[in-house]
């Protein structure tokens, strides 16, 4: 996740990756002479940048849903030649990528997850709920779906289901209604629309902390571009693929993501063999180790000069062995 600030200026976009250093300190014992690793979400190449200037034998598949994020990190990482190959996809299509590429086990995934300062600073892409804008929220342009389509097309209880589910909202019930009530009276179409919406729907008491249509955003968001599946898939995908010894490391900005990292590792930290059984067969051992400190946090320097690092959680594991026939993958 990136922010604008004064400075290092990549077209009109200027990058400032969260916890660069630590992410780059985390993943260098994994990198080796001739390594591959993958940068699942390139955003504007900051971490690429840094991971092949520190380690000049690396290779680095970046990739990326958003072909004008794609565009603007190629051009940054030109000169680094044919050590930097991007892909454009999903973060789950990561492996096709590498296939395609003829690039063989990587030693090392990165995971920046949220959205991109290009896509924020957008007000056609529709993310931000402080400015008028359309209610599109798509990370890939040319997706089918926007958020105007699941405002109008989904029922009551569907809507309740992700504003509750991907959003944590406590009234979600009471904001569907009042959505499905507007819409039959005339379609949603901006974010002031939007937010007008909710904000009459939530009930009288005492003012909560953020935005009030903080959590439909990041409810519609999820929803649009499926971000939670594709984690879970392009976790599983990439703890298989890893080479053993090889890392990956997450770095979440909201509770859904980082749960879905932490259990995910947490599940391979322990046998996979039935816990009545008194010796654990062969190859039903741990097969990751956590290397960070817990769910790490930014530092409060980092935090005052970058505010979207402010919610960031950072974990690691290292693996440590071949995966499990019977592990199920991500939680």
């Amino acid at each position: 996740m990136d922010d604008r600030q004064p400075g290092n200026e990549i077209g009109s976009a200027v990058h400032v990756p969260v916890m660069l250093e630590r992410s780059v300190d985390l993943l260098a014992p994994a990198l080796h002479s001739h390594s591959v690793v993958v940068d699942c979400t390139l955003g504007l190449g900051g971490h690429a940048e840094a991971l092949l200037q520190a380690f000049p034998d690396v290779r680095l598949m970046g990739v990326d849903r958003d072909s004008a994020a794609l565009q603007l990190a190629s051009e940054r990482l030109a000169p680094f030649g044919s050590r930097f190959r991007a892909g454009l996809g999903v973060f789950d299509q990561a492996n096709a990528l590498l296939d395609e590429a003829g690039w063989g086990q990587p030693s090392g995934y990165l995971f920046d997850l949220g959205v991109s300062s290009l896509q924020l600073d957008s007000d056609a892409r529709g993310f931000a709920y402080s400015r008028e804008t359309p209610l599109d929220m798509r990370m890939d342009s040319k997706s089918p779906m926007s958020a105007a389509d699941v405002l109008s097309d989904y029922s009551r209880g569907e809507l309740a289901r992700v504003f509750s589910q991907y959003g944590e909202e406590r009234h979600s019930r009471r904001i569907a209604a009042a959505i499905v009530a507007r819409r039959e009276r005339e379609p949603l179409r901006t974010s002031h629309e939007l937010t007008e919406v909710v904000v009459q729907a939530l009930p009288p008491g005492p003012s909560r902390s953020g935005h009030p249509a903080k959590r439909i955003f990041q409810a519609l968001r999820i929803e649009v571009n499926d971000e939670l599946g594709a984690l879970r898939r392009a976790l599983t995908d990439a703890v298989h693929r890893l080479a053993v010894g090889g890392r990956i490391v997450t770095l979440a900005y909201h509770s859904l993501e980082d749960r879905i990292a932490k259990r995910t590792f947490a599940s391979g930290t322990v046998p996979s063999a039935p816990h009545d059984l008194p010796v654990v067969p062969e190859g039903f051992g741990p097969f990751l180790k956590i290397v960070s400190a817990g769910a790490e946090q930014a530092s409060p320097a980092e935090a005052e000069a970058n505010p979207r690092a402010r919610s960031v959680r950072l974990r690691a594991v290292e693996k440590t062995a071949e995966v499990p026939a019977n592990w199920l993958g991500a939680a």
